[in-house]
Parts: C-alpha cells; sequence; structure tokens
C-alpha cells in the first residue's frame, strides 16, 4: 500500500521560509520529495500528524513573489489585486486551500456582487483564485475538486475601446514642447500601436538587446510567448528620438532606471498610473469621446487590421494571442460604420438598380 502526504521541514534559521516536502511510504519504506514551495513560519501550520495544510493567502504570496521573479509583473499585479480582495472576504483571516469548496467560492461570488462590481470584474477575481487554485494542484498540494463550476468567469463584451486611424495621425502631428511627460505618453501610444499593440510592461522593459536587425524580438510579460516585430519606419523614429535620453540604460525608453528587480517593479507601476494619465490629457486635447488608456492602442491596431480585411488568425498571431476567443472578444464590439459599409457592399447591385430606375412600384394591389 502507497501513501501520500504533505509535510513541511523548518528551517535551521530562525524566520527563513519552511520547506515543503512529501513523504511518500510504499511497503514501510518512507521516501521524501522536496518541492520548491516556501512557507513563512506562520503562514503553513501543522496538524499533530505533522501534515502541513497550505492556506490560500500564505500560497498566494509565495505564488505572486514566484510570477514576479519571472518578470509578469502585470500578472503579478493582478495577483495582489485580487489577494487584497479575497483577504478583505475573509475578515483577514486565512483558510486551508483544501477548504475552497463550491460553497464558500458562491458566498465569495455573492459577496463581491453585493458591491455592484460588473461580471468582468468580478469574473476577474474568479479567474485569477481559480488559476492559484489550479496551481495549487498541479503543484500536487490539493486534489481537483472544480469548486468554480457554478461561478461566471467568461469575459462580457465592454464598451469600445478603440479609437479611429486618423486619431494616430492626429496624435503624431500634436505639437508637445515643453511637455516632456505628455510626449512621451504620445510616442508611447504610437509605437504600441506600430508595433501591433505591444503592451505597455512590454514597452518599459523593451530592451536595445531586443533589436535584431530590422526586427524587435521579445518576450511578452504576460505570457512569456517571444514575438517579432520588424521596424517600420514610424517604429524607428521613436526608437531614434529616446536613444540619447537612455545612455547608460539598457532600456529603449526612459522608464526604468533600475536594476534593482522589487524597485524595478515599483517604477513600472508608477510609470502606468502616470501614463495613463496623461493619455486622459492627451484625448481631451483631442477631442475624444473615448478615453485613452494603454489598452486602447492594443485595441485599436486589431480593430484596424480587422477593417483592413485581416484575417483573424493573422491579426490573433500577431497580438501573441494564445487563442482566436481572446482576439474575439477584442474585436467583438463593432463600429456601426464597419458594418454599415458592410451592408452597402452587400446590397450594392440592388442600390445601383434603385438609384438607376427610380422608386420601385408598390405592386401589392394587383
Amino acid at each position: 500500500m502507497t501513501s501520500t502526504k504533505l509535510k513541511f521541514r523548518a528551517s535551521t534559521v530562525e524566520g527563513k521560509p519552511e520547506t515543503l516536502y512529501y513523504q511518500i511510504r510504499h511497503d514501510r519504506a518512507a521516501r521524501q520529495i522536496s518541492t520548491r514551495i516556501r512557507i513563512l513560519p506562520g503562514e503553513c501550520n501543522p496538524d499533530t500528524s505533522g501534515d502541513a495544510p497550505v492556506y490560500s493567502l500564505a500560497y498566494m504570496k509565495e505564488d505572486i513573489r514566484r510570477i514576479s521573479q519571472e518578470g509578469r509583473l502585470g500578472t503579478a499585479r493582478n495577483r495582489r489585486r485580487a489577494m487584497s480582495s479575497f483577504s478583505t472576504f475573509l475578515g483577514g483571516k486565512d483558510i486551508a486551500i483544501r477548504d475552497l469548496d463550491r460553497r464558500l467560492i458562491n458566498e465569495y461570488a455573492g459577496w463581491l456582487a453585493g458591491k455592484d462590481l460588473t461580471r468582468n470584474t468580478i469574473s476577474f477575481y474568479m479567474r485569477t483564485l481559480r488559476s492559484v487554485y489550479n496551481r495549487a494542484v498541479k503543484d500536487g498540494i490539493i486534489l481537483q475538486n472544480n469548486p468554480f463550476t457554478d461561478v461566471y468567469t467568461g469575459v462580457d463584451c465592454t464598451r469600445k475601446r478603440a479609437v479611429n486611424e486618423d486619431v494616430i495621425l492626429r496624435m503624431m502631428k500634436l505639437e508637445l514642447n515643453g511637455t516632456p511627460g505628455l510626449d512621451l505618453a504620445r510616442d508611447m501610444f504610437v509605437f504600441s500601436y506600430c508595433t501591433r499593440g505591444m503592451a505597455f510592461v512590454d514597452m518599459a522593459m523593451l530592451q536595445k538587446s531586443d533589436i535584431h536587425g530590422d526586427c524587435i524580438v521579445y518576450s511578452r510579460k504576460k505570457t512569456g510567448q517571444r514575438l517579432s516585430v520588424r521596424i517600420e519606419p514610424c517604429t524607428a523614429t521613436i526608437i531614434s528620438k529616446y536613444s540619447g535620453k537612455t545612455v547608460g540604460t539598457p532600456y529603449i525608453f526612459p522608464v526604468i532606471r533600475s536594476s534593482e528587480r522589487e524597485e524595478i517593479f515599483r517604477q513600472y507601476q508608477t510609470a502606468l498610473g502616470y501614463y495613463n494619465r496623461k493619455l486622459k490629457r492627451l484625448g481631451r486635447r483631442l477631442g475624444l469621446d473615448t478615453p485613452l488608456t494603454s489598452y486602447v492602442a492594443r485595441h485599436t491596431w486589431a480593430t484596424s487590421a480587422r477593417n483592413h480585411n485581416t484575417p483573424l488568425s493573422v491579426i490573433s498571431t500577431g497580438m501573441g494571442h494564445t487563442s482566436e476567443r481572446t482576439t474575439r472578444i477584442y474585436l467583438a464590439a463593432l463600429d456601426e460604420s464597419v458594418i454599415d459599409r458592410a451592408n452597402s457592399n452587400i446590397l450594392a447591385s440592388l442600390n445601383k438598380f434603385v438609384m438607376s430606375s427610380g422608386k420601385p412600384q408598390d405592386r401589392t394591389a394587383e
């Protein structure tokens, strides 16, 4: 008979993280297999048998640390938001991951709904928590019990986020001398559009070593997917503009100045908030109804590509999406003008007949 238990090994140094390991027994022989999971003292309470129930918030902290070390800063930020929300729901207490069941998850969903959050926001917290739960399953900490079956984890179509292509050109023509903050925000927005919707985190972390000949080759921080983007004249102009402002740093844009991981993340978060504030000012300056955010350039490129009859598969690959379903979400809110143009093309022959022969006679009485 074989049995498996999850246990912990205390550190020999006081205050240092404890190591979780598997104890496997077979025919009276025991074997220990260490994991890479580290839990701070007080975050993992062994029971009388020595088993180690891993706690949800403690595990989320460890997951955030791991993701941050991998450089996936946006994902780490999302995990922190979800952990803060779930911690508030728990009243500041922690519970074992094995106690995350359907009843608790449904209560959490109801608690979120009671705060008048949108379905997409509730789904965001649910998807994030589910991702952590599934990671614990993969690590062998718990068995899969599918506690998220009854809650919504989809993505509803949101309000239009894209702007027309002519807005990009108008933005490029803006005279922004004397306002370096607005100037940088404008250039990074245009750069994102010109590089198939490159995310702000990837632009902020983009290094000179990522330039290979006439291409930018980089890995998306969100997914780790490696992308290659050809440097077009509009892209090259922006890169050249900031080469003199990033002397002594490995970066293309003057956003990150530090070489320390924690400070890099802090500078990125500060810069993202600053970037979005400047984009809102640019949007008001251009008289736009759609508020500009860091996502708008990405949505705009996808919409422009669709308007130029680019196949969905090409748009999806170009944006680094892992599935076309994600791309469809981006393109779900079709402009009425696009639909009207499509309808006009469909009805072209009928319209031509009507225009050439006059209004058709009403023959219902014949």
